[in-house]
């Protein structure tokens, strides 16, 4: 099986020239009934162009804090500045605020229209410090309710190079009225701060109807996308029935939340024997560190497989890294990740391991 390699001595003097990889945060909004924001992204947009994302963005030193240099382990761990870009990103292209009033143990904030998409542009402009207009209103952002959930490093050989720390944010399974959230309910046209530069519409729903909406060609997921709501899938379901109550219904959603809660911290993170072994089976959700690097072509089609263990060029010598026992399939074009899939990796090497059999026989 034909390999491909982006790490080379040139690209990594270039990537340590420009100071490696750009620390960026994600947040995985999960709604009252257990369904995902994505953002769509517009064609032109500088990063996954067309797709659907979750929101986030870089972080900036002036809103968040101090950012720490590439040398330092800490731009690749969880920490505060991370926290609050993740939260500022969020609110800045969705609207959301994951802000309590009156501190930590306040109600989540709900801000009318005119005042919060005034804040998101005066923001993104730079024009208000997201910290001290908090602080000045006796708010608190909720970064104790953030949980973190992979971190994910671009490999060499990309344009642009990020270490995005993943976060899991569920959303009370009351919330009121808030206006931001009822419009990601029905895919509103959200007004953002950039005059939709980068971002079209938002949206809340079943990660199940998102990863089918992609198998059929509808949505575009890039790779790390994909490969967390297939995790997700697997805990947030929707109903089983129509004919639950009201409280039912909060009990259900908050059994499920459990068991996604539970799964984040427990280690090993496989049941099978063989991915057990692995190193990596030992880190738990929370902190693994994925780098997809290429393992072949699937000689049928064509499609990159791409191995999910290694936690990228920085990390190499550090005991980190991600999950071992499952790989991911896609073709890359014009920049566009398309047909992804995850699929266990000892049966994905096995199919082609068999196809070179299948090859060298019909050559006899």
């Amino acid at each position: 099986m034909p390999k491909k390699s982006y790490s080379s001595s040139a690209s990594s003097k270039k990537e340590t020239k420009l100071g490696g990889p750009r620390p960026s945060a994600s947040v995985i909004l999960i709604s009252p009934e257990n369904q995902v924001l994505l953002l769509h992204r517009v064609e032109e947009s500088s990063a996954f162009p067309s797709a659907h994302v979750f929101p986030g963005g870089n972080l900036s030193p002036f809103h968040d804090g101090k950012i720490p240099a590439p040398s330092d382990p800490m731009r690749h761990l969880d920490s505060l500045v991370y926290r609050i870009g993740a939260i500022r990103e969020t609110f800045e292209e969705s609207g959301i605020l994951l802000v309590r009033e009156g501190g930590e143990d306040g109600k989540l904030l709900s801000l009318p229209n005119t005042e919060r998409d005034k804040a998101r542009k005066r923001i993104h402009q730079n024009m208000l410090n997201f910290v001290d207009w908090l602080d000045g209103a006796g708010w608190v952002a909720d970064t104790d309710n953030l949980l973190p959930f992979t971190r994910w490093i671009t490999p060499f050989g990309r344009q642009r190079r990020y270490t995005t720390q993943m976060y899991l944010y569920m959303l009370p399974l009351s919330t009121g009225n808030d206006p931001a959230i009822e419009a990601a309910r029905s895919e509103a046209i959200i007004p953002t701060p950039d005059g939709g530069a980068e971002i079209t519409a938002a949206r809340f729903d079943d990660a199940s109807t998102w990863l089918e909406k992609q198998r059929k060609g509808e949505i575009i997921l890039f790779p790390p996308q994909c490969f967390l709501l297939h995790l997700i899938s697997q805990f947030l379901v929707g109903p089983p029935s129509d004919s639950l109550s009201a409280s039912e219904l909060l009990e259900y959603y908050q059994a499920q939340r459990e068991k996604l809660k539970k799964f984040l911290v427990t280690v090993p993170t496989t049941s099978d024997p063989k991915a057990a072994e692995h190193p990596t089976s030992n880190i738990p959700w929370g902190d693994k560190v994925i780098s997809p690097t290429t393992l072949g072509l699937r000689k049928r089609d064509g499609k990159s497989i791409l191995g999910l263990d290694k936690p990228g060029p920085e990390l190499k010598r550090s005991s980190r890294g991600g999950d071992w026992e499952r790989v991911v399939l896609t073709r890359f074009e014009n920049g566009k990740a398309t047909e992804v899939e995850v699929r266990n990796r000892r049966e994905v090497l096995e199919e082609e391991r068999q196809a070179e059999r299948e090859t060298k026989e019909a050559k006899l």
